[in-house]
């Protein structure tokens, strides 16, 4: 069974650009999912088990800190690899992101070469 990437940003230009990046692992039979907002996240979450999440800190509504503590702390699901994506490099959102479980920190705008580097890394390719 293939590997399962959730990518979720509330911003459709930033979606797409994070599939595009990841696209070349399709080819290795990982599946690509999308998300625009963090409740959303949290449904696909619960349901398809992704092995990893790109998940934005910035959403509104349900934040990214809110849906990485839920899946990390609450759900207990250590298995879903989270990498928090911000645009904010601050140390304390840094320290956030990590007291709520992330597994690693990127700020944005990220390089995509760099994403892709994680990601296969993460995933085992």
């Amino acid at each position: 069974m293939g590997s399962k990437v959730l990518v979720v940003d509330d911003e459709a230009y930033i979606r797409m650009l994070i599939e595009l990046t990841l696209e070349d692992l399709q080819s290795e039979g990982v599946e690509i999912i999308t998300a625009e907002d963090g409740a959303q996240a949290l449904d696909i979450i619960k349901a398809e088990r992704p092995d990893l999440v790109f998940l934005d800190v910035m959403m509104p509504n349900v934040t990214g800190f809110d849906v990485c503590y839920t899946v990390k702390h609450e759900w207990q699901y250590d298995d879903v690899f989270i990498v928090m994506l911000t645009a904010k490099g601050q140390e304390y959102d840094i320290e956030k992101g990590m007291m709520v479980g992330a597994d690693v920190y990127m700020t944005k705008p990220f390089d995509p070469d760099e994403l892709l580097e994680k990601a296969e890394e993460i995933l085992g390719l």
